[in-house]
């Protein structure tokens, strides 16, 4: 749906995007993420076709942006994090404006903005002048300005900024429901936010890719060890005995008590060891039964830290 090759853009002495190449396959919720400056906006900004880029091509559905920029357009909704709203203007008109510029087939108009309007829960405030919005509310009509057109491509730069809580949720939920019938960017600040609604990351600094790949083949490929939190019931110095018997594991130390002699450990092996099958035996042999098992994989913020933190003191 999205192909990006040898993408360059040049300012002056400054190389913002320097020769990044992914692709975004249709259907996907692909979640775009780099420190301030690092090029996000500006990759964001040319696939948009806002501003061209130095060298590289981008190619929405088969069409280039250089070459068919209306067909590329009309192809994308695009929510910038500051989104262009007209204050003075109702969300109505203004979605009705919007209809507008993208061409929208007068027919098909009226019930699209109304099924829009519903969809990101404005309906109620329809009528209300923009100015006198909240600024979550704001960020549902910028989102609502984005789907006009029926987009196959959304690319949604930090849409939950401002929002509560509850509207955090619902908006990631609605984000997850639009990935069934869109291909989506999506840029954001709360790693939890795109670890929890992103298929894959594309993580990038300094205007060069350091990583593309799903959260959790990052986390396998990134950290040094394997890492297990057990809940086992039994005495913790016997059991923290048993659990250093087994071959492979580096570290164990009681994380926390739940119950008398009933503790919850963190276990570190060797990377590409797998000791879930040795400490089962270990524990039933001893006759400690296991009462929660699970691996602890490095968060999206662990990635996106250690990642970051390495290019630049490459650099």
């Amino acid at each position: 749906m999205i192909e990006i090759q040898n993408l360059t853009k040049v300012y002056g002495q400054i190389k913002a995007v320097n020769n990044i190449s992914f692709t975004v396959e249709k259907g996907e919720i692909l979640g775009f993420l780099g420190p301030n400056g690092a090029g996000k906006t500006t990759t964001m900004n040319i696939i948009t076709g806002y501003i061209p880029s130095t060298e590289g091509t981008v190619k929405v559905n088969g069409y280039d942006i250089m070459e068919d920029p209306k067909e590329v357009k009309k192809r994308i909704g695009y929510m910038p994090e500051q989104p262009p709203l007209y204050m003075d203007m109702t969300v109505k008109d203004f979605l009705d404006f919007v209809s507008d510029l993208k061409m929208v087939d007068r027919k098909k108009k009226r019930s699209q903005i109304s099924d829009i309007m519903e969809l990101v829960k404005i309906t109620h405030v329809k009528d209300r002048l923009i100015k006198n919005l909240s600024k979550g509310y704001k960020q549902r009509v910028g989102l609502a300005q984005a789907l006009i057109g029926s987009p196959d491509v959304l690319i949604l730069d930090e849409p939950t900024v401002g929002l509560d809580p509850v509207q955090i949720i619902e908006i990631r939920k609605l984000i997850k429901a639009l990935g069934k019938e869109h291909t989506i960017i999506l840029s954001s600040h709360i790693l939890p936010e795109v670890s929890a609604v992103c298929e894959r990351v594309v993580i990038i600094n300094r205007g060069e890719i350091a990583a593309i790949d799903t959260p959790e083949n990052l986390s396998k490929g990134l950290g040094t060890v394997s890492k297990l939190s057990v809940t086992i019931a039994g005495p913790r110095s016997s059991v923290i005995g048993h659990i250093k018997e087994i071959y492979g594991v580096k570290y164990v130390e009681a994380s926390s008590q739940k119950d008398k002699d009933v503790f919850t450990y963190v276990v570190e092996s060797d990377k590409d060891l797998d000791i879930r099958r040795p400490l089962f035996f270990a524990m039933a042999k001893a006759g400690y039964p296991i009462l929660e098992l699970k691996s602890i994989g490095m968060s999206l913020e662990d990635i996106f830290l250690q990642l970051t933190t390495e290019e630049k003191e490459v650099h």
